[in-house]
């Protein structure tokens, strides 16, 4: 007997989530056929199975929640049983993770104060001590506060379990806000003098790769355990994409290297894959810079999340007409705004504005 555990499937998170056995108890499997599909960092891929026998004991279910290197399946390949894939002194989790968790005690050092009388109330209740603000003498919490947040929590929808691509963009940036010093720069293009019909798309990316072939500091990852950076000359460009159910950034490899017409395709292609999610997971990491073009919805400016090892984000804002000044004159002209955000650990200020220059003169270049 041999128990097949999660297997660390290289996008950096500690769980996925199961989506569909193609297996059952007592089915025959050989060798790489695959076993279950499961979500992870906004891709959906087959695991196969490391050996052959009979399905002996499926110890998750659609829609579990597990963490890396729980019991996935016991197969009977008539040997005696091991400890399947996981290398080393993993200790293997064998329950998933589920919705009705415990909610998690108050945070160390801040303590909760309440009466004995209060504590049961808010245990019948149902009422998690730690989201209740106290209203009482040295921040002792109420009864009256339990009662409080009680009726607050009766008018609001269920709790929701994040899942699939949500959750991962809610761990990825929580990563981020704990690891990078960002900053952000603001600037606005002027494309007055863009053909009628120009690509948008296009031109931000000719931009980009001007800026990160003039300041390549940018164009980087960052070690932050190592304090070293990793300058990278090929330009491999994620793309913010926003679908129904969360945020994927799939990635144009050598946008430096590519004529216009191979990008729109490349693009559109893209867009279809992400919307279908049949997107490859090498395609969803490895991008040296990130564009997010939010101004196709609303807004100007944004600070828009760097995701490590990364060191750059482009944001692009909503176009507009705004009256400037051209010479001695005013004149309406189409204003794009421009936010450049960049990690203060591997770059400085002055090289983020020589990057944020290169790109603005090349947005109001000509064709």
């Amino acid at each position: 007997m041999k128990t097949f555990h999660l297997p660390d499937l290289g996008e950096g998170l500690q769980e996925a989530e199961i989506v569909s056995w193609h297996v059952g108890e007592g089915d025959h499997v050989v060798v790489d056929q695959p076993l279950l599909s499961v979500e992870t960092a906004k891709a959906i891929v087959d695991v196969p199975s490391p050996f052959a026998g009979r399905v002996a004991r499926l110890h998750v279910k659609a829609g579990d929640i597990v963490p890396l290197a729980s019991a996935l399946i016991d197969i009977d390949d008539g040997e005696a049983g091991d400890s399947g894939t996981v290398v080393g002194d993993v200790k293997a989790v064998s329950e998933s993770v589920r919705e009705d968790i415990e909610p998690a005690p108050a945070a160390a050092g801040r303590g909760v104060r309440a009466m004995p009388a209060v504590r049961a109330l808010a245990s019948k209740l149902g009422i998690d001590l730690a989201i209740v603000t106290p209203s009482g003498p040295d921040g002792t919490i109420l009864a009256s506060d339990v009662e409080r947040v009680s009726k607050i929590l009766a008018s609001v929808t269920p709790m929701e379990t994040l899942r699939g691509p949500r959750r991962a963009m809610a761990q990825i940036m929580a990563r981020a806000h704990e690891e990078v010093a960002a900053v952000t720069l603001t600037e606005d293009a002027d494309i007055h003098g863009w053909a009628a019909g120009e690509d948008t798309t296009w031109r931000l990316i000719r931009a980009i790769v001007a800026a990160c072939r003039a300041v390549p500091v940018l164009n980087a990852w960052y070690d932050a355990k190592a304090l070293g950076i990793r300058k990278l000359a090929q330009v491999d460009l994620g793309i913010a994409l926003d679908m129904a159910d969360a945020l994927f950034v799939p990635v144009l490899r050598d946008v430096g290297g590519r004529d216009k017409d191979d990008l729109r395709a490349a693009i559109e292609q893209m867009k279809i894959d992400v919307g279908n999610r049949a997107v490859a997971p090498e395609d969803l990491r490895g991008n040296t810079i990130t564009l997010s073009n939010f101004g196709m919805v609303a807004g100007r400016y944004a600070s828009p999340v760097i995701v490590p090892p990364t060191v750059a984000i482009v944001g692009a804002g909503r176009a507009r007409k705004q009256p400037v000044a051209v010479g001695d004159q005013v004149a309406v002209h189409r204003l794009l705004p421009m936010s450049l955000t960049f990690d203060h650990r591997a770059a400085t200020g002055i090289e983020a504005a020589r990057f944020l220059k290169v790109l603005i003169a090349d947005l109001e270049a000509g064709a």
